[in-house]
């Protein structure tokens, strides 16, 4: 029997043998359901539309301030359900507070989480605000983010195909570098200098897929363009490349050095011990598409000033195999993201 891990997501041996035997009421109107690497629902609503959803926790951290701590925790939620190719719709969000709240702080959350939600179309449906007991920063809670479009107009990470292009868009190690850039900004400046931090403290803001799914999505979708997206969040780029993988059941060939290390992303990396590829990074994209629109696509992306790059080919033999200078190895998952015990160290909790 596998054993839960220490931190981080349960492992998909766990999620076999747990979760996936136990999913309630089986219904025909489930068109996509738990699995492993699809971070996405899809139901039937009949009449031609498709309802996607995404849930996940509500990720406050006072040390970027309150302001980015909102924007990022509202980002993080409707990253997930953009790669769906469908327009976010709709919010239901529970906050579990703890005690040590102040009503101010709670203000600034809400007030930016409102707003980010208009800015993206979206209408705050249902939820539920308390303080407890037991209840700490940073998981102050769940959300379910919902899209409503159109049955034909869907994609997910199952969707991916032999024969697709692979892109990868910003690069690795997005979220690990912004939030230590963030929420360690002194540290950051006496160690590389004025001038590093406050170019590394911009990659707070590119922490969101948001702009990038929808962005891929409009060039076209299925056979028309995109077949499947994915953020990279835990265990970074290594991790979301083996879910889609495995998810499509196909393989994938991955040149490394086409993927995308911003030189702020190096040097944090290699400073707090984390490996670039393998490390947390909402905000960097994973999109398969047909061979014949992955150049519009990235055309596009750049046309938003959103770097991206083709790093490889989807392929019939299982399994993800990484070229780095003329040698190809076989990749495996990387099961542990080591962003979180960086950070732990670095908030004295270790």
């Amino acid at each position: 029997m596998a054993e839960l891990p220490e931190i981080g997501k349960i492992s998909p041996e766990i999620f076999d043998e747990l979760i996936y035997p136990r999913l309630g009421k089986k219904s025909k109107d489930v068109l996509v359901g738990p699995q492993h690497g699809v971070d996405i629902g899809v139901v039937d609503l009949g009449n031609g539309k498709v309802m996607a959803t995404t849930t996940d926790p509500v990720f406050i951290v006072p040390e970027y301030g309150w302001e980015k701590a909102a924007w990022f925790a509202i980002h993080i939620l409707v990253s997930d359900v953009v790669t769906s190719g469908l327009k976010p719709t709709y919010l239901s969000i529970d906050l579990n507070l703890p005690l040590s709240i102040k009503k101010e702080e709670l203000t600034i959350i809400w007030n930016v989480i409102s707003k980010e939600c208009e800015k993206m179309g979206i209408s705050i449906i249902s939820g539920h605000t308390a303080k407890y007991e037991g209840c700490n920063y940073p998981m102050v809670g769940g959300a379910t983010v919902m899209a409503i479009g159109d049955k034909d107009k869907y994609v997910t990470p199952k969707d991916a195909r032999p024969g697709d292009k692979i892109i990868i868009t910003k690069g690795a190690a997005i979220e690990a570098t912004g939030i230590f850039a963030t929420a360690f900004e002194n540290k950051i400046k006496s160690i590389f200098g004025e001038e590093f931090a406050k170019k590394a403290s911009e990659i707070f803001y590119k922490m969101s897929v948001v702009e990038d799914a929808l962005t891929a999505a409009s060039v076209g979708v299925r056979e028309n363009g995109v077949t499947s997206m994915h953020d990279a969040t835990e265990c970074g780029i290594w991790g979301g490349l083996y879910e889609v993988a495995e998810a499509s059941n196909i393989g994938m060939r991955i040149k490394k050095e086409a993927i995308i290390v911003l030189p702020e992303v190096r040097a944090i990396c290699e400073k707090f011990d984390m490996d670039p590829y393998s490390s947390i990074s909402e905000g960097t994209l994973i999109i398969t598409a047909k061979p014949d629109k992955a150049e519009k696509i990235i055309e596009e992306l750049n046309k938003k000033g959103i770097e991206a790059s083709i790093v490889g080919d989807c392929v019939e033999k299982k399994g993800v195999r990484v070229i780095e200078k003329g040698v190809e190895k076989n990749l495996e998952h990387p099961r542990i993201d080591p962003f979180w015990i960086a950070f732990a160290r670095e908030l004295g909790r270790l």
